[in-house]
Formats: structure tokens, sequence, C-alpha cells
């Protein structure tokens, strides 16, 4: 999958990058093509932007205990600048390159950004599925884009995300009480088994546990 990246020294180009999105998004899997999960990994990056890099860490729990198992880290220069629509360019290199050093690859990704939901239905969660081939589902704190209904308020509770009358996500309720997430398919998962894996991975916060070890841990916090 190397027509993802940017090749080294060329210059960063904004419609090249929509050109690939565009390309690769026919690629992406939406249906459920994963085995039995055990092991899901949550992917995060951190940055500092004085010095333009950033820090991506990979934390894999094990279900159904959710036990941390392994983590994995990743530096190095951010690169390129943060577009609207085309996130996934500046978070998936280094996220990429923690998924790699993990001594056993993990049956799921749960990604700190869209999936589908996404308006060249080409998120971050597609982009580090597709280059993984890793099952790969979107789990993002605010809406891209996209209508719903309201969502009940018990725990579990989902709407279906639509855009231009396409089913892209779901809005749901992780914890009661608080505000919904945006989960959408990214790569080898259809949509309600991505409801049903985020909710496996739930602890006692609004944000699964894997996405939240993971979010720690680009951070600069101990495992």
């Amino acid at each position: 999958m190397g027509e993802i990246r940017t090749p080294p020294g060329r210059p960063w180009n904004i419609s090249q990058a929509r050109e690939i999105q565009a390309h690769l998004a026919s690629r992406v899997i939406r249906r459920d093509d994963l085995g039995t999960v055990t092991r899901v990994a949550g992917v995060d990056v951190s940055y500092d932007e004085r010095h333009a890099t950033g820090r991506a860490a990979a934390a894999v729990l094990a279900l159904p205990g959710l036990e941390l198992v392994e983590y994995a880290l990743a530096w190095g220069p951010i690169p390129c600048p943060y577009i609207p629509g085309l996130f996934s360019f500046r978070e998936a290199p280094l996220a990429l390159a923690a998924i790699r050093k993990l001594a056993c690859p993990p049956d799921l990704l749960l990604c700190d950004g869209q999936g589908i939901a996404h308006p060249q239905r080409f998120g971050l969660a597609c982009h580090i599925g597709l280059e993984s081939g890793l099952p790969a589902i979107g789990v993002a704190k605010n809406r891209l884009i996209g209508e719903y209904a309201p969502v009940g308020p018990e725990q579990g509770a989902w709407s279906v995300l639509q855009h231009r009358g396409e089913v892209i996500g779901a809005v749901l309720r992780t914890c009661p009480g608080v505000k919904p997430l945006f989960v959408s398919p990214g790569h080898r998962v259809g949509l309600e088994h991505a409801v049903a894996c985020v909710m496996c991975c739930m602890g006692a916060y609004r944000r699964p546990e894997p996405l939240r070890q993971a979010h720690r841990l680009a951070a600069g916090g101990n495992p």
C-alpha cells in the first residue's frame, strides 16, 4: 500500500491527497471480515507542535477482562499540517509505525478518529486499517458529517448516522449521562459488529479502554 504515503522529499500536495483518498476508498471492506476478537489495540497520537514531532501509542488489551497485555510507541516528525478532511495523512504514519512494533498483531484496531463517516468515506480508521491489513473501527468524540436522530439515554443506545441517504456510522451512548461517541467502520468490520465491539471494550469512562490506554501512553504516561 505504498501509494498511501507521500514519497520522501515531495512537497505536501492537497489535491494529490484527495485523489489518493478517492482512489483507496473503493478498497475499504465494509462487511465483517474478522475472526474471534480477543486482543484489541487502541491507537492514538499526541503532538509537540513546537518541535513538529509526534508520539504514537498502540495499546493492546485482552478481552473480556480489558487487561493491558502489550504496547508499543513510535516517535517522529509530523508529516503534514492539520487540514480538515485530510487528518489521516497527519496521524496514520506514526500510528502505523507503533502498530508495526507490536510483537503480535491485534485482532482489531480502535482508532481515535473517523472511519467511513468522512466526506470521501476514507477517514483515519480506513487509512490505518487498509494499510495495516487489520480490521479497524473509527471511534470519534465529535461528528464530522451526517445527521442522526436523538440517542436514548441508556448505555448502549445508538442511532444511525447518515449522510446523503447513506448509513455511514452510529451515534453510540457508551455511558449514561455523557455525550455519545461517533462509531464508524474503518476496514473489515460492519456497522453492527463495530458497535458491539466498542461496547465490549467499555470500562467506567466515555471512551473505550483501549483508546484511553493509548491516549495516556501517547501523552507520556506510564502503562
